[in-house]
C-alpha cells in the first residue's frame, strides 16, 4: 500500500476545498492513511493532517501508544502523547496550539467524530470554523487500488472456503446458532482474522428478517436457510450471502429463488464503467418488480465494500455516482415474505477497466443441504 501517495493526495483534495486542518478519529480513514487498525477508547487517538504539504502530520495519542505508531507508521510524524496521569486536556492544548487551529477551518467526519474530542478542540480553537469532510474521504477511498483489491479478493476466498466445509457439516435439527458456531470455527480455520460484522444466519420464516440476529430455532425440512457473512483478512473483508435449502423446497419457495437468482445475475451484468450506481440498482429490481415481487425487495441492491462493510458508492434508486474502474460493491438482491420465506443472493463485483469482475465464486444454484 502507498500511504505517502494516499495522504499526498488527501492533502491536495483538502487544499482544494478549502479545508486547512483534517482530524481524524480510530476508523477506517485513519487504517487508511496509516495501515494502522485502532478501536475508540476512553483514551482520545487523533490524526490530525494539514493541507499544507510542508507540514508532518501530527497524531495526539496515549503514551502507552508511542511504540506502536513510531514503529508502524510509514512516513514521520510528530507525536503528541500524554499519559494517564496527566490526562488528555494538555495535549489538546498543545496540539492547538502546534497546529495553529484557532480561526482555521478543521474537516471532521460527521459520522465518526465524538463529542469528548470535538468539545476539546472547540475549548482549545475556540474560533476555529469546523466542517464536515466525509465527502472528500470517500472520494479518495472508492476506487481501489491493486493492494487493496487482492485483500478483498483474499477475504472472500476464505470466507467461501470456510462456508463450503460448514455447509457440508450443517444437518436438520441443528439451530441458527449451531450453524453460526461452525461457520466461526471454520473462519479461524482458514486464516481469518475475525468477522468484518456478525454473521446472519436465519432459517425458516425468520429467513424473511434482512438483519436477524441468529437464535435458537432448530432448522427444519423444507426450510431456507439464510447466511450472511462476510470474514476479515487484515483490514479487508468480504461480504456474501447465500440461501439454502434445509431438504426438499416448495414450488413457491423455488420460484421466488430463481426470481433473486436472476435478479443478481441482471444487477452483475449491468455494471460496469460509465454505469451509474442507480443503473446497476434499476437492472436488480426490475426482475423482481417484473415478477410481481417488488414491494418485498425492501432494501438497496448494494453498497461499496472495502475497509467497511457499508461505505460509498451505494447501489440504489437516486445515486448517480459514475461507476469507475477499481469500485468495489455489493449486489444483493431479496425477496422477503413476512412468516414466510426469505431468499437473498449476495456477490461481491469490482468494476474493470471494460467491464465487471464477480470476486465471489460460491456457486449461486439452489443448493439442498
Amino acid at each position: 500500500m502507498d500511504y505517502e501517495a494516499r495522504l499526498n493526495g488527501l492533502q491536495e483534495r483538502l487544499g482544494k476545498q478549502g479545508i486547512d486542518v483534517l482530524a481524524l478519529l480510530p476508523g477506517a480513514n485513519l487504517t487508511y492513511l496509516t495501515g494502522i487498525t485502532k478501536e475508540l477508547s476512553e483514551r482520545p487517538l487523533l490524526f490530525f493532517l494539514s493541507s499544507s504539504h510542508l507540514a508532518r502530520p501530527t497524531i495526539l495519542l496515549p503514551h502507552l501508544e508511542v511504540e506502536t505508531f513510531s514503529r508502524a507508521l510509514p512516513y514521520e510524524v510528530a507525536l503528541i502523547p500524554y499519559t494517564d496521569e496527566e490526562g488528555y486536556t494538555p495535549a489538546f492544548a498543545k496540539a492547538a496550539k502546534a497546529l495553529n487551529l484557532a480561526g482555521r477551518t478543521l474537516g471532521v467526519e460527521a459520522r465518526s467524530m465524538r463529542l469528548l474530542e470535538l468539545r476539546q478542540i472547540e475549548q482549545n480553537a475556540s474560533t476555529a470554523k469546523i466542517v464536515e469532510v466525509d465527502e472528500i474521504l470517500s472520494h479518495g477511498r472508492m476506487r481501489k487500488d491493486q493492494d487493496e483489491i487482492e485483500a478483498i479478493r483474499t477475504a472472500i476466498r476464505v470466507s467461501e472456503e470456510s462456508l463450503l466445509a460448514t455447509c457440508a457439516q450443517v444437518k436438520s435439527g441443528m439451530t441458527e446458532r449451531d450453524v453460526q458456531m461452525l461457520l466461526n470455527m471454520e473462519m479461524l480455520k482458514n486464516g481469518a482474522d475475525g468477522n468484518g460484522f456478525p454473521p446472519i444466519v436465519l432459517s425458516g420464516p425468520r429467513a424473511a428478517l434482512p438483519h436477524g440476529v441468529a437464535g435458537e430455532r432448530p432448522l427444519q425440512e423444507r426450510d431456507p436457510l439464510l447466511i450472511d457473512y462476510g470474514f476479515r483478512v487484515g483490514a479487508y473483508s468480504a461480504d456474501i450471502t447465500r440461501t439454502f435449502s434445509i431438504g426438499t423446497t416448495s414450488p413457491e419457495w423455488k420460484e421466488i429463488y430463481e426470481i433473486v437468482r436472476m435478479a443478481n445475475e441482471a444487477g452483475r451484468q449491468a455494471a460496469g464503467p460509465g454505469v451509474t450506481a442507480e443503473q446497476v440498482d434499476a437492472a436488480a429490481r426490475k426482475v423482481i418488480v417484473d415478477a410481481g415481487y417488488g414491494k418485498y425487495f425492501n432494501h438497496r441492491t448494494g453498497h461499496g465494500l472495502g475497509l467497511e462493510i457499508h461505505e460509498p458508492p451505494y447501489i440504489v434508486s437516486g445515486n448517480k455516482t459514475v461507476l469507475q474502474p477499481g469500485m468495489v460493491f455489493t449486489v444483493e438482491p431479496g425477496i422477503y415474505l413476512a412468516d414466510k420465506v426469505g431468499v437473498r443472493i449476495e456477490d461481491d463485483v469490482v468494476i474493470t477497466q471494460d467491464g465487471a469482475e464477480t470476486l465471489s465464486t460460491y456457486p449461486r444454484e439452489l443448493t439442498s443441504l
